[in-house]
């Protein structure tokens, strides 16, 4: 294995973590009657015992500064059906975003119509790495619906489909 020079290495790494299939979250939080989300993609489960979850997010980002003000955040897992609304919430705005989304607050945070699952989350620690913040939330709440998973794999938004058991 080659050393790659800083330029190149993010760019095979980019490579790389683009063949890794990740599911589709939109992260919610409120502040002052004014909600915020983003869709994210570094989202994963932390602890059963007690239930945590991890999510990555840009230290630039609206949504962070919304919950370090709030401790609170929600994580709207998408369906299949719902790569429309994931790039709206990819998309730079705030509050904008939520303009033609329908929304209800549970738990003191955004949740989403439709979804595939729904935890609401207290801030429990943030974790500074790289020009992200990990964010890890103890699960206040959780709800899970039918259907099939959004994934992100290859540049593009897809769901997962079981092998059938003589190909797994």
């Amino acid at each position: 294995m080659s050393a790659n020079n800083g330029q190149a290495l993010q760019e095979n790494f980019r490579n790389v973590m683009a063949r890794v299939c990740t599911p589709v979250s939109v992260v919610t939080a409120i502040v002052a009657d004014k909600p915020y989300g983003t869709t994210v993609s570094a989202f994963a489960s932390l602890s059963l015992d007690p239930p945590m979850v991890l999510v990555s997010l840009d230290r630039r980002s609206e949504l962070l500064v919304a919950i370090r003000k709030t401790l609170r955040f929600g994580v709207n897992v998408l369906g299949s059906a719902q790569s429309r609304l994931a790039r709206n919430f990819a998309r730079k705005g705030g509050p904008r975003k939520f303009d033609d989304v329908p929304w209800a607050l549970d738990l003191d945070v955004p949740r989403l119509p439709g979804m595939g699952g729904f935890l609401a989350c207290r801030l429990a620690r943030l974790i500074e790495a790289g020009d992200h913040l990990i964010v890890l939330g103890d699960v206040l709440a959780a709800e899970s619906a039918a259907g099939l998973p959004l994934t992100y794999h290859a540049r593009a938004f897809g769901t997962h489909v079981a092998l059938a058991e003589a190909n797994a």
